[in-house]
């Protein structure tokens, strides 16, 4: 997968700025503040659906800007594609190939980008709701039957929490049935998808954190699973849910357990340690995506000469450099690993407000 082109429009500090990226590896310098994170950004946001810097409403649209919009050009194989994506402070409006798009999620089912970016340690030691969008995101690329049962599963959870808030238990049994065919599904796309992440992780954990030792990856389905059938686990906690007024278990509980055989678990991790075992995972899950379609997804590495050491950062870009891989890497200046690794990257700066390339 290549972009060809990234125009974006109102996005943060841009008024208007496009970047053209080559094969192989893109470097992008400017000061700190200048918006070369925020091309990232763009991409990003258009791949997942959400920005990697947090809320859209804090400071996504460019002040004084009505909405902003964001156009990505990219080939697939031999197909050329467009997205297009605009937001008015709370409505979306997007398109691919000339077709309006209804649910952002037919959108970034079609571009696969991967970004490591200073907040990725969050995969590690933050919340189970990140390892699962990382989970579902990988599967919305490489299992076409996940997306509908997810989207079922979703609906019948806001249907079943609707009636646990108005005390409607009469009607549960019809929803619970609902969610629970969609979650048993939906829990077994999930263990599939880890397996077969699993020996890319290994593979990549050894180049990059080879002191973690062996390592496992585990699912925790949200429910006692090899205990009780989901539609059972809801009965039997009916009446806590009804206390709560949410349902309290269920695969949108679930989480992604990694265990290091020589490292502590993820919260006796150093800051630099968890960065290196959320890039590991990234990388991964980038390696599985090519192993399946073909191709690569596009590689976004935000600042990494401040994430990670210079010995890391060769590591890493010794990799990637093998797998030949689109890579967009920003930085106040090249990191020392790239510099001595590919003279031939395509250099661009960005400063006020403008994107220019360098030769």
């Amino acid at each position: 997968m290549l972009i060809q082109r990234l125009r974006v429009q109102s996005f943060r500090g841009f008024q208007e700025a496009e970047l053209s990226p080559q094969p192989g590896f893109n470097l992008i310098t400017g000061a700190n503040g200048s918006g070369k994170s925020s091309l990232l950004e763009a991409l990003h946001l258009m791949a997942h659906g959400r920005s990697f810097r947090g809320r859209v409403r804090d400071g996504l649209i460019r002040h004084g800007a009505a909405d902003l919009q964001v156009v990505v050009d990219w080939t697939h194989g031999a197909q050329a594609h467009r997205a297009g994506l605009r937001h008015a402070g709370s409505n979306w409006e997007a398109r691919l190939d000339g077709a309006s798009v209804s649910q952002l999620g037919t959108l970034y089912q079609a571009l696969a980008v991967v970004t490591f970016e200073p907040g990725s340690h969050a995969l590690v030691q933050g919340s189970a709701e990140v390892r699962r969008r990382f989970l579902d995101w990988g599967l919305f690329h490489v299992e076409p039957g996940f997306m509908p049962v997810w989207r079922r599963y979703a609906r019948a959870l806001r249907q079943r929490n609707a009636l646990l808030r108005t005390r409607q238990a009469a009607q549960l049994d019809a929803w619970d049935q609902e969610l629970a065919l969609a979650g048993e599904t939906l829990s077994e796309y999930r263990e599939a998808y880890v397996a077969s992440l699993l020996p890319h992780l290994q593979a990549v954990l050894a180049e990059l954190l080879p002191a973690a030792g062996a390592v496992q990856l585990a699912m925790q389905p949200g429910w006692r699973r090899q205990e009780l059938a989901l539609v059972d686990a809801l009965l039997l906690g009916r009446e806590r849910d009804l206390l709560l007024a949410h349902t309290s278990l269920g695969p949108h509980r679930a989480d992604l357990l990694v265990r290091l055989r020589e490292l502590p678990g993820r919260e006796g991790l150093s800051r630099g340690q968890a960065k290196l075992v959320a890039l590991a995972l990234l990388l991964a899950q980038a390696a599985q995506l090519a192993e399946h379609g073909g191709e690569w997804p596009v590689l976004c590495l935000d600042d990494l000469a401040s994430e990670l050491d210079r010995n890391h950062q060769g590591r890493v870009l010794r990799r990637l450099q093998a797998c030949g891989a689109q890579v967009l890497i920003t930085g106040t200046e090249p990191p020392p690993g790239l510099v001595e690794l590919a003279s031939h990257a395509a250099r661009f700066h960005v400063e006020h407000g403008s994107v220019s390339r360098l030769d």
